[in-house]
């Protein structure tokens, strides 16, 4: 009859059909930052053939903690964090933990918390805080130092371990972008003032234009929405001296193309706009947008694997991993005309 394994598949199924050993898989399943990628993708491909299930109920006996892991996140289509959010979710799921979430409505000092205390009573092995504002971290403040928590997009001066995109470095990126195309100077568009990816935006912008001798603009600002964008595009498409705008991110970028538009000021003849963030839409914004792309799945890696160093024992306090955007060049830019 043959050495089929009845019922469920187990663990060493997995190993088998992957050709490696047991304790590799448990590596995959938790998260282990030193496997082999090849080898963690072949794992994997065994996990999804067999329809391998970890029996988490069994493992926090061995191991002596929860498979739960919390999330506290704002409540937000805003493509930054809900990408990570969901980008956290998969990777927490491959390693066989399951994520429950806490939705902050407003990013205060309150609402994050009691997304934490609510996350403590449930005993999760670890909490995530995806809410990178100064009010975050004022919250995160009391939760015990004995508690794993990983901030995402969080202050990198703190000593609690952070995990983030190099939010000036993209924003370097799309300012000498604009410059390099002939553009005497970039006025950018910012977004809310307690945010650090705002202030890391502002940042680099500024670093890149005094860099290059460059004129620094007062800034404009604003909050994530297009609408938002489209209110501060009509005050930027009455000054024809602004040829070039870097917009904190793509929703603003694109209310500040249909202002331009409605002024009479065409993108990228007239104007030309960079933003943050390559929302799914971006590539369909008319002209494309160009803009920086951020690892999401990067960070959201970085951020598991430093949760599961903690809930193994490690010492992680100060580290902070940071994850290089990339800029994503479309028809939004052009030399500015004579």
């Amino acid at each position: 009859m043959g050495n089929r394994t009845s019922g469920a598949p187990a663990m060493a199924d997995v190993a088998r059909l992957a050709g490696v050993s047991h304790q590799t898989v448990s590596r995959v399943l938790n998260g282990h930052p030193y496997v082999q990628e090849q080898t963690r993708l072949r794992v994997q491909a065994a996990i999804d053939e067999l329809g391998y299930r970890p029996n988490r109920v069994a493992r926090a006996l061995v191991t002596g903690r929860s498979q739960l892991i919390g999330v506290v996140a704002q409540n937000t289509t805003l493509c930054g964090p809900s990408s990570l959010l969901a980008a956290f979710e998969q990777a927490a799921a491959l390693a066989g933990f399951v994520v429950t979430t806490h939705r902050a409505n407003v990013l205060d000092r309150q609402s994050i918390t009691k997304a934490l205390e609510r996350h403590r009573d449930q005993r999760v092995a670890g909490i995530v805080v995806i809410a990178p504002t100064t009010s975050a971290h004022d919250a995160v403040d009391t939760v015990p130092p004995d508690v794993p928590l990983v901030m995402v997009d969080g202050d990198a001066r703190r000593a609690t371990p952070t995990v983030t995109v190099d939010q000036a470095a993209g924003a370097v990126a799309a300012t000498r972008h604009l410059l390099e195309a002939g553009h005497r100077t970039v006025w950018h568009v910012s977004g809310p003032p307690d945010w650090f990816d705002s202030a890391g935006r502002i940042e680099g912008w500024r670093s890149a234009l005094e860099a290059a001798g460059a004129e620094v603009p007062p800034i404009v600002p604003a909050d994530w929405s297009a609408a938002s964008g489209y209110r501060t595009g009509q005050m930027l498409a009455r000054m024809p001296e602004v040829t070039a705008i870097f917009a904190a991110n793509d929703h603003l970028a694109l209310g500040i193309l249909r202002a331009m538009s409605e002024r009479g000021r065409r993108v990228p003849h007239d104007v030309s706009v960079v933003g943050f963030d390559d929302v799914p839409e971006a590539a369909y914004f008319i002209p494309p947008l160009t803009t920086v792309r951020p690892d999401f799945d990067a960070v959201a890696r970085d951020a598991l694997e430093l949760l599961m160093a903690q809930i193994d024992g490690s010492s992680v306090a100060g580290l902070l991993r940071t994850s290089t955007p990339t800029l994503v060049p479309r028809d939004s830019v052009r030399p500015p005309s004579a």
